[in-house]
C-alpha cells in the first residue's frame, strides 16, 4: 500500500480570511490533507456556512470572528483557538483586503486601512502562534499569503504591494530567528486567483483573467484549488527543512512578463 508523506491527520491549522476566496481554498485543502481548522473571518454567519463544509470532510472545526486590524481581537482569537483545539501546528496568515488608489491621490486613510490589515494583522496573527510554538518546546510551520505584486510594481496598487513585500521580508526574519525552535515560515505567492473578491466585477476581472491566461504557460488563470498542493506541502512534515522562502503559483506568469 502507497504511504500518505502529505497526510496531516492529527494537526491543527489556523486560517485567517477563511471563510471565502482564497483563505477557504488554503482551509479546504489543508481539511482535505485531514487537518483541523481553526477558521478566523469577521463574519459570523460566514465562518459557520464555510465551516460545515469543512465538517463534511471529516476533520473538526473551530470558528472564531476576527478582525485582523485589531491587535486585541487576535490575542484573543489564538487564545480561544487554543482553549478549543489544545494546539495550533500551521498558521496561513491570508486574511487581506485590496483596493485602487494613485499613488498621487494616496491618503493616510486608505494607506493605513489597508496596512493595518495586510500587514500589521499578519505580524500580530503570527506572534501570538509563534509565542504558543515555542512555548510548547518548538516546532510548526508558518505560511504566508503573499502576491505578484512582490515582484513587480502594479499602478494604483502601491500600497497593497508595499504591505505584500513587507511579509516577504517579515517571514524571512522570522526564519532565521525561529529556525532554532523548529519553527518555518514561508511565503506562497498567487498569481491572479479567481475568486469572489477578484471576480466582484465580472468585466474587470474577465479582463484581467484574459490577460493572465495570454501570459501564463499553463494558459488560464488560477482557482483556490491550485493552491492546496503548495499549502499541504508546508503544513507537513515534508517541508522540515524548507524555510524562508517565497514559493510562486502564477502557472509561470511571472517568467513571461
Amino acid at each position: 500500500m502507497a504511504e500518505n508523506l502529505f497526510d496531516l491527520t492529527g494537526k491543527v491549522a489556523l486560517v485567517t480570511g477563511a471563510n471565502s476566496g482564497l483563505g477557504f481554498g488554503f482551509a479546504e485543502g489543508l481539511a482535505r490533507a485531514g487537518s483541523d481548522i481553526i477558521l478566523w473571518g469577521r463574519r459570523a454567519d460566514a465562518n459557520e456556512r464555510a465551516a460545515d463544509k469543512l465538517r463534511a470532510l471529516g476533520v473538526k472545526v473551530h470558528t472564531e470572528s476576527v478582525d485582523v486590524s485589531d491587535e486585541a481581537a487576535i490575542v484573543a482569537g489564538v487564545a480561544s483557538g487554543l482553549a478549543a483545539m489544545g494546539k495550533i501546528d500551521t498558521v496561513v496568515a491570508n486574511a487581506g483586503i485590496a483596493s485602487q488608489k494613485a499613488f498621487i491621490d494616496m491618503d493616510a486613510e486608505t494607506y493605513h486601512h489597508l496596512i493595518n490589515v495586510n500587514q500589521h494583522g499578519v505580524v500580530f496573527t503570527l506572534r501570538e502562534v509563534a509565542k504558543h510554538m515555542v512555548a510548547r518546546g518548538g516546532g510548526g510551520s508558518m505560511i504566508v499569503c503573499g502576491s505578484g505584486s512582490i515582484f513587480q510594481g502594479v499602478p494604483t496598487m502601491t500600497h497593497y504591494g508595499a504591505a505584500k513585500g513587507a511579509l516577504a521580508a517579515l517571514a524571512k526574519g522570522i526564519a532565521a530567528e525561529l529556525g532554532p525552535h523548529g519553527i518555518r515560515c514561508n511565503v506562497i505567492a498567487p498569481g491572479f486567483i479567481i475568486t469572489e473578491m477578484t471576480m466582484a466585477d465580472p468585466e474587470i476581472g474577465k479582463m484581467i483573467a484574459d490577460a493572465v491566461s495570454a501570459k501564463a504557460p499553463i494558459g488560464r488563470a488560477g482557482n483556490p484549488d491550485d493552491l492546496w498542493g503548495a499549502a499541504v506541502y508546508l503544513a507537513s512534515d515534508l517541508s522540515r527543512y524548507h524555510t524562508g522562502d517565497t514559493l510562486i503559483i502564477d502557472g509561470g506568469k511571472i517568467i513571461n512578463n
